[in-house]
């Protein structure tokens, strides 16, 4: 193809071409990954910080069925927001794929098809979880008033679900073509929609549980916004054609479908943690609560290395570059152990600081100054295993993430928190989280690295 003569030029073309190149496929790796995942942390951080700061707004209502219901509530929105992200890897590892082969049409033709799907899948699933939420929450022990309260914050927003999963999915987008900058400014804006809402919603009009609910929808609307904003200089989007849904579905869907399996295993194994706590009382609910809002904050690099790190490898891996395919894993490795070395001494550090910020109470207080000591220290393990499930979604072997960590929901959660909980109450529940990852952590990342020798020869 020859160049356009220089005087007919537009000047817009250099800042938006309509095809990019593959970025990942030249250059430091290590630099594409601290970019991605340092740019994606922050728009993890931000939502995950404004869902601390509604979890605190509720805190200092002083009513424990309140900070119960957010706990039985986000167990099972965490069920939907786990099939969610499996649509998306199944998106970013595909369209990844096509945009390092220079499929650019191929890649916008799939994705604006498959989004659709998820739309459609995302509706069924939010009417679903609304109408059956009650049966739902009696499975994980909640009763009374943090029953009625987890039921109409599930009633207000699961139905608003297919918003978060075309967000989620935009931002996928974003990221398969490089642009890690705009897919943080996506979460950012949410973030900033919702910090601005929830005192606003849940004191100035005294709507409680009710307003952040409320604050959540209109969170997800503005990160929705925000994308089809964003990805319109990437030209990845056109109306969707009818006869690509099937091809998507099949080709998108063989990544997606166990992407999905293989996220289900967290949440399922985080609602028989919740079920086990629930036996020993609201306070001991709470205490899980409060570390379950930490966490993601903390761990947010860790977090956004699944989603950062996939576009990196699938480019890669349709140029055909290994070498460069095996860097990517030892660099996102090297963040993990950092991530989670600073965080271990930050959190022990600040326990106390944290227990007076959300009024923690009983066995709340044990439960949360022993994971900040000691067994915040497992989630290097944890983070073994997100990065081997980006190496397994996004070089063709998804069903080893699947059996990874459905073995550890299963084998390695119920039998060890059941042990834990029977001889040494709540510590020993998260004593058992803990074993679980590090056994199943440690043989994921030894996997993976056998699944990369196995790829093809190094240049």
């Amino acid at each position: 193809m020859s160049p356009a003569p220089h005087i007919t030029a537009s000047p817009r073309i250099p800042d938006n071409p309509p095809i990019r190149p593959a970025r990942f496929v030249h250059g430091s790796i290590m630099r594409h990954v601290i970019t991605m995942a340092g740019t994606g942390a922050i728009g993890l951080m931000a939502v995950f910080a404004v869902d601390l700061l509604n979890f605190f707004y509720i805190s200092k209502l002083h009513n424990p069925a309140l900070t119960g219901a957010i706990a039985f509530a986000t167990s099972i929105s965490y069920v939907q927001i786990s099939v969610a992200i499996g649509l998306t890897i199944g998106l970013g590892a595909c369209i990844g794929r096509l945009i390092g082969a220079r499929q650019h049409d191929e890649a916008r033709r799939m994705a604006s098809a498959f989004l659709a799907v998820m739309v459609a899948l995302a509706l069924v699933l939010g009417l679903t979880t609304a109408i059956f939420a009650p049966n739902f929450l009696r499975m994980l022990r909640a009763d009374g008033n943090a029953l009625d309260q987890a039921t109409l914050f599930l009633r207000i927003t699961a139905p608003a679900f297919p918003l978060a999963c075309l967000g989620m999915g935009l931002s996928a987008l974003l990221r398969s073509v490089g642009d890690a900058r705009r897919s943080m400014r996506m979460t950012l804006t949410g973030a900033a929609v919702s910090a601005c809402l929830d005192p606003i919603l849940i004191f100035g009009f005294h709507l409680g549980l009710e307003g952040a609910a409320i604050s959540t929808i209109l969170s997800r609307a503005a990160i929705t916004a925000s994308g089809f904003l964003n990805l319109r200089g990437h030209d990845m989007l056109e109306w969707p054609d009818i006869k690509a849904i099937r091809p998507a579905v099949q080709k998108i869907g063989g990544i997606a479908l166990p992407a999905i399996a293989t996220n289900l295993a967290t949440p399922t194994g985080a609602l028989f943690v919740t079920h086990a706590m629930a036996a020993f009382g609201l306070n001991a609910v709470s205490g899980q609560a409060t570390i379950d809002r930490i966490v993601p904050v903390a761990f947010a690099l860790v977090f956004a290395l699944t989603g950062s790190v996939g576009p990196i490898m699938a480019q890669n891996l349709g140029a055909q570059h290994y070498d460069r395919v095996k860097e990517t894993l030892m660099a996102a490795l090297k963040l993990t152990a950092l991530c989670v070395m600073l965080t271990w001494l930050a959190l022990a550090l600040g326990q106390n600081i944290i227990l007076d910020i959300f009024t923690v109470n009983g066995v709340g207080v044990d439960i949360v100054k022993w994971f900040c000591q000691w067994l915040v220290s497992s989630y290097m393990f944890i983070g073994l295993l997100f990065v081997a499930n980006t190496a397994f979604n996004n070089l063709g072997h998804p069903f080893y993430s699947t059996g990874f960590n459905w073995g550890r929901a299963t084998l390695g959660t119920i039998p060890f928190v059941w042990i834990g909980a029977h001889y040494f109450g709540p510590i020993g529940i998260l004593f058992g989280q803990s074993l679980g990852a590090v056994i199943f952590g440690t043989a994921a990342i030894l996997t993976a690295f056998r699944v990369i020798h196995k790829l093809g020869p190094t240049h």
